[in-house]
């Protein structure tokens, strides 16, 4: 039985928990939040037993095994450094910090402690995704060549949601540009170069964020991100034997086709699994404690690292700055 204490009560800390209750062998038996109020109330809606007052209450909890950090992303390293420093696992929603500084000290303190880290990027566990890195050890593309993915939604401009609000590290980057970022890196690994253009909200948090990632041989990866405006919400992988073309909305459970440069219809994916697909990552985070593993090899910690830096670099040619982050 794989014990999880959840810190935060927002939305994705609700869908996570509905998803944990597909899993076998696992229970939600504690949630900490910054007022007992709070707590009581995520407790009451999903029968959790065991509520906490404050994140340092919540990682003391002898009964928890692993933590799910789901606060907005300026609490994400501090309610992960209070977990790993009480020895406990951690999960860590996405992005995975403000910065590459905040990331590399989690990742020391994780390393120092002896205990599992890992980022909540669970676009890299769905099933389509993982088929997709099979075709790609496969060599069934060829030689790849390009990536294209894109997230794009529209929010009604509200100075003070939390995707506009710069003391909450808000904007397009940070909170939906990670996905095509950390898809291009799972394809391609870190750039060599990395270009980026983007058009800022009244808040002064980026309103839309394009970027260009070259990496060495000459391949590409065309990243969009926007709070303006729904786009597609697709990805492909083009190589020179065939590419990959992911339906929306790509980075949450979908479907895929395969086809080959002539054309020819190679594969067509579907999934047809349940919930909201938060649970794989879980059952992942399982596995590695059961196995004594420190890390994810399908999420590993020097990759969200290398994606911080990334998203640092794309933030700097923007002049994008959060006062809350550690530098």
């Amino acid at each position: 039985m794989t014990r999880w204490g959840v810190i935060g009560t927002g939305g994705i800390a609700a869908k996570f928990v509905t998803d944990l209750g597909l899993l076998p062998d696992t229970e939600v038996v504690a949630v900490g939040s910054r007022s007992q109020d709070s707590a009581d109330a995520f407790a009451d809606e999903f029968d959790i037993a065991r509520r906490h007052p404050s994140y340092q209450s919540l990682v003391d909890d002898p009964d928890v095994d692993v933590v799910y950090v789901s606060t907005p992303h300026p609490g994400h390293f501090p309610a992960a450094m209070l977990a790993i420093q009480a020895g406990k696992a951690v999960l860590c929603e996405k992005p995975f910090t403000l910065n590459a500084t905040e990331a590399a000290d989690l990742i020391a303190a994780a390393r120092q402690h002896g205990v599992f880290l890992m980022e909540a990027m669970w676009t890299r566990f769905l099933p389509h995704v993982v088929r997709i890195r099979e075709l790609l050890a496969e060599g069934s593309l060829g030689e790849i060549r390009t990536v294209l993915a894109d997230h794009g939604a529209f929010f009604p401009h509200v100075p003070q949601h939390r995707l506009f609000n710069p003391e909450l590290g808000g904007g397009a980057l940070l909170d939906l540009g990670v996905y095509p970022v950390s898809f291009a890196s799972m394809v391609l690994g870190s750039p060599a170069r990395v270009t980026a253009v983007s058009a800022p909200a009244t808040t002064g948090v980026d309103a839309q964020t394009s970027m260009l990632l070259e990496h060495d041989g000459g391949r590409h990866a065309v990243l969009t991100t926007t709070l303006a405006a729904r786009t597609p919400n697709r990805a492909a992988i083009a190589g020179t034997l065939a590419r990959i073309e992911v339906d929306a909305t790509w980075y949450a459970p979908t479907d895929f086709t395969l086809v080959a440069v002539d054309g020819t219809e190679l594969e067509r994916f579907v999934d047809k699994g349940q919930g909201n697909g938060l649970r794989h990552q879980a059952a992942a985070v399982a596995n590695c404690l059961a196995d004594g593993r420190l890390e994810s090899a399908v999420m590993p910690l020097d990759e969200s690292l290398s994606v911080m830096k990334t998203m640092d670099e794309v933030r700097r040619q923007i002049g994008l700055v959060y006062s809350s982050e550690r530098s």
